[in-house]
């Protein structure tokens, strides 16, 4: 047997992280800074599956994609109902990390009518948050 072949054979032996606890949240509960005009969101569905919106999402480690309504109050804010759809945001989620999740509002413009590119939504803060599924017994 070759020195590469064998080499193959244990490495294939060895043993892989269990991956299968690893967590990250997504978070909606924490007010953002209106000062920099970032404003909470309700989240409608989660990886395209509709969802009760709670505080926080704890999730598995990978892309997971949020469809969000935005619940900006800026008096400026001038759009029709109509405008106001919900928009998505993925969120690459790594272990031991929480996102928190907003709605980005433009004030490079008056928006009117039913311009819905008001807003845009996005991560407004990231941090350490240790993390891991309960496992079963």
């Amino acid at each position: 047997m070759s020195v590469a072949a064998l080499a193959l054979l244990i490495s294939g032996c060895a043993t892989q992280p269990d991956t299968a606890n690893q967590c990250g949240t997504v978070a909606t509960y924490m007010e953002p800074d209106h000062g920099a005009d970032i404003y909470r969101v309700v989240v409608t569905h989660l990886d395209g599956k509709p969802v009760i919106s709670k505080p926080y999402y704890r999730l598995s480690v990978g892309k997971h994609t949020f469809t969000l309504a935005e619940l900006i109050d800026a008096p400026s804010l001038k759009v029709k109902l109509a405008a106001r759809t919900p928009k998505e945001l993925t969120v690459n989620v790594a272990h031991n990390e929480r996102y928190h999740i907003g709605a980005k509002f433009n004030v490079d413009k008056v928006y009117r009518g039913n311009d819905n590119s008001f807003w845009q939504p996005e991560v407004w803060q990231q941090e350490a948050h240790d993390c891991e599924f309960e496992s079963e017994r």
